[in-house]
């Protein structure tokens, strides 16, 4: 089944990603500090506020997904519906509205809370928008190409999403820094929705909404759980559906624990002025990334997305090992080696695994219906994002419980109006914020590149299911021979 998606239109949807990526990124990477810095929690319990919201989040993925599959449900309308709560959630999330309350339980329940209803409105957006591919192509390298459009924009919006709030000492200057946070969220919700909507409009003409079978039985909460269960059970039957799952949840621990702990590698580790370090490093990441999605595309071309994955992240796990041992504060003269170097690593697993991941997945879609007879292509897309946020979310609930157990104090560090941070002295302190952008994430990283080593979905195997799959579903002989492995 190939797509009818026009250059045009090709962009249009992947531009789409921007919703998400945008409003992910600012997240990941400021929050943690703005509940800190801002609100007043110690690192610890905002790693938990973090943590609970993402997990609960999560939960929520398989519902929606299956609820997004059903016939007649149009995953459209489903994303078009989602965009402007989630903009408004997204605001009001970053709202100073906890500084007045007495203690870090009141905070925690509020933050959690609020950010509980982002992720809501955030996965009934995601879900649907990255599950369409899988209906409106069964091509390998069209998906492929479709996710690699996809990955590069996406880079312009990790720039954007980490680059934006790093104004907020400017911005808090002018109406306090308490507010600062919130005025940048509402740039970046204004921007999301509007990229939302593009990519709504684009997907008119192309993806069409399967038709609701005669007698089938409406949705209710009950219904969605119990399929969901069974859904998930019989998806957990898939043979390499285990490994990719591991492989998502280590790749994404190791990475959103470097990302959430940019603002102290930058002051306290490279040890540069925070508004100058942290712009260059998420240039560097942008650059990284863009620079990383057409090489990645062009070898999984070559070769398949697998073996192009394996290569990528092995140099990513070299380049983490490398940054410990010369240690973050390692310079040329007064130019800081690190605040290049250590960005751009994170930006080649970064890239490499966004332009790969859902293109993996879809592979999946036709491997379930291979053994199932049926097509789930949101809910294989919604299992994934959920390993993917609970990754995401130990990555930094570590982040915070390392940060404590390093003896990090953030009421040590607030710097008035000059900065968002200082630099601290303790060495022992230092140590520990550079090994949770080093080592450890190197440590989970490695684990993700395990998980691929021994996973089983190759260009050829998928090939020959693809052409099994259609004469199956044509009522014709089909032999195994090829795919074995899958199943």
């Amino acid at each position: 089944m190939k797509s009818s998606l026009s250059k045009k239109k090709k962009i249009g949807y992947a531009g789409g990603i921007l919703t998400e990526s945008l409003i992910y990124n600012m997240f990941y990477t400021y929050y943690l500090t703005f509940l800190v810095q801002v609100i007043h929690i110690k690192p610890a319990v905002a790693g938990i506020v973090i943590f609970i919201s993402i997990a609960w989040d999560a939960i929520t993925d398989p519902l929606i997904g299956n609820y997004t599959d059903r016939q007649g449900v149009d995953k459209r309308k489903v994303m078009a519906k989602a965009l402007l709560p989630l903009g408004i959630s997204y605001i009001i999330a970053w709202s100073p509205l906890g500084v007045g309350l007495n203690g870090d339980l009141p905070k925690m329940i509020l933050y959690t809370v609020l950010t509980m209803i982002v992720w809501v409105f955030y996965t009934f957006y995601t879900i649907p928008y990255y599950a369409v591919v899988a209906e409106i192509t069964e091509d390998y390298d069209e998906r492929t190409e479709i996710r690699s459009t996809s990955s590069l924009i996406n880079a312009g919006g990790v720039g954007a999403g980490n680059i934006l709030p790093t104004l907020a000492t400017v911005v808090g200057n002018v109406i306090g820094m308490s507010m600062a946070y919130c005025a940048i969220s509402g740039i970046i919700s204004i921007l999301a929705v509007a990229f939302g909507l593009i990519c709504v409009v684009s997907l008119k003409s192309i993806y069409l909404a399967k038709a609701e079978k005669k007698g089938e039985i409406k949705v209710n909460k009950g219904v969605a759980l119990k399929e969901t269960v069974t859904s998930f059970g019989e998806i957990l039957k898939l043979k390499p559906f285990f490994m990719f799952i591991l492989f998502v949840f280590f790749f994404l621990a190791g990475s959103s624990m470097i990302q959430s702990n940019l603002t102290y590698m930058v002051v306290d580790c490279i040890a540069m002025d925070y508004d100058t370090g942290i712009a260059m490093v998420i240039v560097t990441l942008v650059v990284a990334m863009a620079i990383t999605v057409p090489l990645v595309t062009k070898l999984a071309e070559k070769t398949d997305r697998r073996t192009c994955c394996i290569i990528f992240f092995t140099f990513t796990i070299a380049g983490e090992i490398i940054c410990k041992a010369l240690g973050l504060d390692f310079a040329i003269g007064d130019f800081k080696v690190m605040a290049i170097a250590a960005p751009f690593i994170l930006g080649v697993g970064a890239g490499t695994f966004w332009t790969l991941f859902y293109s993996m997945c879809y592979d999946l879609v036709e491997l379930d219906e291979f053994k199932s007879g049926k097509r789930r292509e949101s809910i294989i897309t919604a299992f994934p994002q959920l390993v993917q946020k609970f990754g995401s979310a130990f990555g930094i609930l570590a982040q915070g419980v390392l940060l404590s157990a390093y003896g990090y104090n953030a009421d040590n560090d607030i710097a008035g109006n000059e900065s968002l941070i200082e630099r601290i002295s303790d060495e022992k302190i230092i140590n520990g914020m550079e090994n949770i952008s080093t080592i450890i994430p190197a440590i989970l990283i490695g684990l993700s590149l395990l998980m691929l080593i021994i996973y089983p979905v190759t260009r050829k195997r998928v090939s020959a299911l693809n052409a099994a799959l259609a004469k199956k579903r044509n009522n014709e002989p089909y032999s195994t021979e090829g795919f074995e492995k899958l199943l």
